[in-house]
């Protein structure tokens, strides 16, 4: 009887009830621990049905190869032989691999180059494109006038300007909180009231009138509706020309960006003017103190002045980055943009001439002026914290860390409250000028990719990734 795994006679034969074989038992028993299988035919076998084989037990004699040294040193040579002929292979092999990943990194390096050589020569592209460009601006009336671009602003909109800086620098910070304002003791009992079914697939943007009934909200679809929130119902759909990355009231009238480049005007459901400055998305959009001036951000490195009284373009300023986010001071002499460089550049509205740059740790996806016109809240994205700076020294004056991460924020009339929105939900910091400390009077779970006041701040509307709008008040 030889055993079927080492081929020699078993000191302690066993018999496998599944093959027939026979085993030296201290050799299937291990077999059967790593594999639980017989070895000859693969089948499941337990150490328990094996069977005991009684035989004489046999002195096995030495192997006649080992009865003289000249025999082991035979073997040993042997050994020594199949070692370093081992040895040698695992040798060419690792240089073969070697060369193989050297290649690889080499034809990677390549590709890395010739993406980044072509996304340069994209980027020169289009904005030698959008410097060179000749855009039409729509009226009511359905005429054509031809875009230019300019630094500096016409005379009756640099009066307006001018006159309207002048008239909100005065009073501004010695306004006082209005009466019937949102408390802190209000705003921690805001829970959801209400919510409207899904508006627009793909929801990014949010804008409320100043009424703080109707609220815009725009689609990936390129839908827009004009929602009530009094009526709880869609009192107008608006078409954009692509995905809406932007949206604002000015006044009465509804102003919408998309992924296309273009920035459209409507007014009670009816387009006033079609915009194609932008070569590339349009990614934000803001309005001016005076009402009737918008301005609009893009990729295409620039931002754009627009005039809602003539349905006209202003000028249109080039930066060095793609440019993400973008908010008027409240004065309107200053403009806030946020870039793609983690950067958020500060110009003159009146000349367009950077006056200052304030470094972020990312892209910046969200700007927002207090009332009082001295501190600039942004969010970089995929962050959990907003930077609150004050524009009076240039400096980064707190850290607010919500521990999510923050899509949207919108600070109210008073400078108080500043409203944070995500995807983990919304919170609300307060700002105490007596103590100059921060507090969080509210956090909710309420998932928000864009969030608004509504009137003295009696109530938060919150709008979600699926389109729908949440109102947080206090139940009556």
């Amino acid at each position: 009887m030889l055993c079927a795994i080492s081929g020699e006679a078993p000191q302690v034969p066993v018999l496998s009830p599944k093959s027939g074989n026979v085993f030296e038992k201290r050799l299937i028993e291990a077999y059967i621990a790593e594999h639980g299988k017989d070895p000859v035919n693969g089948e499941e076998l337990a150490v328990d049905e094996l069977i005991d084989i009684k035989s004489q037990r046999v002195v096995r004699p030495r192997p006649p190869t080992l009865t003289s040294i000249p025999s082991l040193l035979s073997i040993f040579q042997e050994e020594w032989d199949a070692l370093a002929l081992e040895t040698y292979t695992l040798q060419q092999n690792l240089a073969q691999t070697r060369r193989e990943l050297s290649t690889a990194l080499y034809q990677h390096d390549a590709a890395v180059r010739v993406i980044a050589r072509v996304t340069q020569e994209r980027d020169e592209a289009r904005e030698a494109l959008s410097k060179v460009s000749v855009g039409t601006t729509r009226s009511a009336a359905g005429g054509e006038a031809m875009q230019v671009d300019s630094a500096g602003l016409p005379q009756a909109v640099l009066e307006r300007v001018e006159n309207t800086q002048a008239a909100l620098s005065k009073t501004r910070r010695k306004r006082p909180v209005p009466e019937g304002w949102a408390t802190s003791d209000t705003i921690s009992a805001y829970k959801p009231t209400e919510s409207s079914e899904p508006l627009c697939p793909g929801a990014r943007a949010l804008s409320i009138n100043s009424t703080g009934d109707l609220a815009l909200v725009g689609g990936a679809d390129g839908s827009v509706a004009v929602y009530s929130l009094s009526q709880k119902s869609v009192v107008h759909t608006l078409k954009s020309d692509g995905p809406v990355t932007g949206a604002t009231w000015a006044g009465e009238k509804a102003v919408i960006g998309s992924a296309t480049g273009s920035v459209k005007v409507f007014e009670q459901g009816n387009e006033l003017a079609h915009f194609t400055s932008h070569a590339g998305e349009v990614t934000a959009i803001t309005v001016h103190a005076t009402g009737d001036i918008v301005a609009s951000v893009g990729v295409d490195k620039s931002y754009v002045l627009y005039d809602l009284s003539t349905n006209s373009v202003i000028s249109q300023i080039f930066t060095s980055a793609a440019l993400l986010s973008v908010q008027f001071h409240p004065d309107g002499h200053l403009l806030a943009a946020g870039g793609a460089d983690a950067q958020i550049k500060i110009f003159d509205v009146k000349t367009g001439a950077p006056v200052a740059d304030y470094a972020m740790g990312g892209p910046v996806k969200n700007l927002f002026f207090s009332e009082n016109g001295t501190f600039l809240a942004a969010v970089a994205a995929e962050s959990t914290t907003v930077s609150i700076w004050d524009l009076r020294s240039s400096a980064e004056t707190k850290v607010l860390d919500t521990g999510s991460q923050i899509h949207s924020i919108y600070w109210d009339y008073t400078g108080q409250f500043l409203l944070t929105g995500g995807p983990s939900g919304l919170t609300v910091q307060q700002f105490s000028k007596s103590s100059k400390a921060w507090s969080e009077p509210l956090r909710s779970a309420v998932p928000a990719v864009a969030v608004g006041w509504g009137p003295g701040a009696q109530s938060i509307v919150a709008l979600n990734e699926g389109g729908a709008v949440t109102v947080l008040a206090t139940h009556s």
